[in-house]
């Protein structure tokens, strides 16, 4: 299988995206780390792992705290063990137009979205410089790219993500690490369902329909792979068409 043998870490696994994600991944052969939040989800990840013959463990933590980062990391090394495929999910969102956008609504979307894949990237890319292989799959947002309403902090979290992406990409390229980052367009997850709904988003779109969290994790599967080690500081958009570049 495409991801045998080695040790992913997925955060914010605990549902939606995430959890298709840790799933492809556990399914093509990769033990998971699926970090989550909420000890709920992750563990209801990790028992559907499980249940269809793969290997994952829960760990629970809030990805923007660097203490809680550093515990996570410990605890999944100790019972995976090196970790060499990882997963930058983690993102939260609060619709705001920017005239009501509180200071402390800009830090925490910056803090989980930005400031998380930064302290979770610090704390295992170690294990990928040893190993001399790495992948680092970041999760960016098309409201990055086109822009939205009522999203400029959001917005503004996943660009840094997207250059993030980049600055990584080519300070890694001679160590055997790939960087790279997926913005997902529309997609049908809880969270999504929670301020829309999809069959009125899926008429704008000029493919017709929402993705599925499977769209996503198929695309950081191949990012993950030993197929895309010639690919880095890419933007691969899985949109239905939404951002053309």
């Amino acid at each position: 299988m495409a991801h045998e043998g080695r040790n992913a870490v997925v955060t914010g696994g605990g549902r939606g995206i995430g959890r298709a994600i840790a799933t492809v991944l556990a399914a093509r052969g990769a033990a998971v780390a699926v970090w989550d939040l909420n000890a709920a989800d992750a563990d209801e990840t990790v028992a559907g792992i499980r249940e269809a013959g793969g290997k994952a463990v829960a760990i629970t933590g809030d990805a923007a705290d660097s203490e809680a980062v550093a515990a996570a990391a410990a605890r999944t090394r100790a019972e995976l063990g090196p970790v060499t495929i990882l997963v930058n999910n983690a993102g939260v969102t609060k619709y705001s137009p920017f005239l009501d956008l509180t200071e402390e609504n800009w830090d925490r979307i910056i803090g989980v979205n930005l400031k998380g894949p930064f302290l979770v990237t610090q704390a295992l890319v170690a294990d990928m410089l040893d190993a001399g292989w790495g992948r680092i799959i970041n999760i960016s947002s098309s409201s990055a790219q086109t822009g939205a309403p009522a999203v400029a902090h959001y917005a503004a979290s996943k660009g840094g993500v997207i250059g993030f992406t980049k600055a990584l990409a080519v300070e890694f390229v001679e160590k055997g690490i790939t960087v790279n980052n997926v913005p997902p367009g529309t997609v049908d997850t809880p969270l999504l369902r929670e301020s829309h709904d999809p069959d009125q988003l899926a008429a704008r779109l000029p493919m017709k329909r929402v993705g599925s969290a499977e769209d996503i994790a198929y695309a950081v599967a191949y990012l993950a792979s030993d197929e895309a080690g010639y690919v880095t500081g890419q933007t691969l958009s899985v949109n239905g068409g939404r951002y053309l570049v």
